[in-house]
């Protein structure tokens, strides 16, 4: 009998996760020719998160749990769960329920038809703001003009992968990731499958607007070298026009005898060539920052170990 890996990664989700065991163990017992393992991976949760994982890993043996030493962010997250995942197809969703475990059949329908990773996209984003919308799709359109890898528009993490992309994936080791971009990156087999995001089931969510501007630029800078081109055409179309700017100076002082403007032009353009340098050294040092992170070569993230008398007191102390 095959094995299906559920992957749920979690960061303070004590007021979500029964109902999110509910849902799921309903589908798993719903399809009865494949096994399954709940695999969440808790990320440096400060709440009760856990103790609730070892409370549901007594009554169920499908649910097994990794606790991160700390909060290590969802990417690091995803990884960590790819490397302790044994199933033949790892299904990735998160635990606030906006994604819909009720979906799982229908993914593993298109697995079996042969597609390697079968993704969810967005009809809608319930619960999001128009803001939050909108600035989604700005750069969305944005990345995609400048990679040439095929980025997936309004997806998230919530898809079905086969064994060889989750392979494939855990040979990725870098500290800074997009997964997003690394699922298109892989390439194999692709299904895309619509479904309507609910909102939240409980609790808020863990991306403000500044995670999420980071994460675009993790974006902008694993996959394309485009900024850095951008930079070197704008140095070089400014140096251009002022040798143009400069020769025509010249020649009006020499020929005409005009007199060349004083202050106020000398400081738009020292202001103006300023604000272009301060860019272009901003971009360079995105890209040397990642150069500097990747080559400390540290574990991507630490793991807590519990023996059984552990567990055994804590989800005493907290059931």
């Amino acid at each position: 009998m095959k094995k299906m890996t559920i992957l749920i990664p979690a960061y303070n989700e004590e007021d979500v996760l029964n109902q999110l065991y509910k849902r799921i163990s309903t589908v798993a017992d719903s399809i009865k020719k494949y096994s399954f393992e709940f695999l969440f991976i808790n990320d440096g949760s400060k709440d009760n998160t856990i103790h609730i994982l070892q409370r549901l890993r007594k009554q169920d043996q499908r649910v097994s749990y990794v606790d991160l030493s700390r909060n290590f962010g969802k990417e690091i997250a995803m990884i960590a769960g790819f490397d302790y995942a044994t199933g033949d197809a790892v299904i990735i969703i998160d635990a606030d329920l906006q994604d819909p475990p009720e979906l799982i059949p229908e993914m593993i329908h298109y697995w079996e038809q042969g597609y390697d990773d079968v993704f969810a996209k967005r009809r809608n984003r319930a619960g999001e703001t128009w803001l939050k919308k909108w600035t989604a799709s700005k750069f969305y359109s944005l990345l995609q003009k400048l990679t040439r890898i095929p980025i997936q528009e309004n997806t998230g993490d919530f898809r079905l992968l086969d064994r060889r992309c989750v392979d494939a994936l855990k040979e990725m080791r870098e500290s800074q990731r997009y997964t997003k971009g690394m699922f298109s990156w892989i390439g194999y087999n692709k299904k895309e499958i619509l479904f309507d995001r609910d909102p939240r089931a409980a609790g808020e969510s863990k991306w403000n607007y500044f995670k999420l501007f980071d994460l675009a630029i993790e974006g902008l800078t694993s996959f394309t070298t485009t900024p850095l081109r951008i930079s070197a055409f704008f140095g070089f179309g400014i140096s251009f026009f002022a040798f143009l700017y400069m020769a025509w100076v010249i020649i009006k002082t020499l020929i005409w005898d005009e007199p060349v403007m004083g202050y106020p032009s000398l400081m738009t353009v020292i202001l103006f060539l300023g604000g272009i340098q301060l860019l272009s050294l901003g971009i360079i040092g995105e890209y040397l920052g990642r150069i500097f992170n990747e080559t400390k070569n540290r574990p991507l993230y630490y793991v807590n170990i519990y023996n059984d008398e552990k567990v055994r007191n804590s989800v005493k102390n907290h059931a």
